[in-house]
Order: structure tokens, then sequence, then C-alpha cells
């Protein structure tokens, strides 16, 4: 059994940070715990908006704070997120991530992220390696 707690895990290397301070991520399980997913609890930072597009990763995202909008690109749509909310990208949808008050979200990545990974200029993660 793993059991980990959040503000301990935020102190370590499993706490990424955005280079451009939009986000930070704490992962609590990757894929060397063993499983085929990873969970993570993720802050998007008030005022800010951030290009994704995870071509190569399913992802489930539950919102547990505050407020923000996600704008799908390749129709416009714009869906406004609330505590309560899961957004499910299951078309690996490009899109535009918006945070009117600082979103605190659970996401569910598979497969499993190392915790290593940098978004690259698409938006993305460079596929898992076989």
């Amino acid at each position: 059994m793993i059991v980990r707690n959040l503000e301990e895990a935020r102190k370590t290397d499993r706490l990424v940070t955005a280079e451009n301070g939009n986000w930070d991520s704490t992962r609590l399980s990757l894929v060397d715990d063993g499983g085929a997913c990873s969970f993570h609890i993720t802050r998007i930072f008030e005022g800010t908006e951030t290009h994704i597009h995870y071509k190569h990763h399913f992802e489930a995202v539950y919102c547990i704070e505050g407020e923000g909008e996600v704008e799908t690109l390749a129709d416009g749509k714009i869906w406004p997120i609330k505590p309560g909310d899961i957004y499910i990208l299951d078309q690996h949808d490009e899109h535009l991530l918006r945070a009117h008050k600082t979103m605190h979200l659970a996401c569910v990545f598979t497969p499993g992220l190392t915790g290593k990974e940098v978004h690259r200029e698409d938006g993305s993660y460079a596929p898992v390696e076989a």
C-alpha cells in the first residue's frame, strides 16, 4: 500500500511548476508506483491561460475549488468550470484552460506520467516509450 499526503508531497520533487508560472502540479501517483495511470492535484493560477494538447494521453480533470473555463480550439466552444465539474479529454482535445479564480484540480492521466515530462511548444507531452 502507498499512502501520501498532499502537503508533504509538495515539499518534494513530486511538485512540478510550469516555467511560465501558470500552474503547479503535485504528482501523488506516478507510473513507477506500478499503476497504469497517474493521479495529480494541479493548481491553475488566477488570471492565467494555458495551452494544452495531450496528443498521447487520455486525461480526466475534476474541479475541487476555483473557477475557470476550457475552450476547445477545434470549434471554439467554451465550457465554464466550477467545483463539482469534470471534463474529460477523450478526443485528445487541443484546448486553452483559463482560471478566473485559482483552480484546484484532480487529474488522472492514462498512460501514467513519470513526473519528468515537460510541455512541448504545442502544449503536449512526448509519447510514452514502449
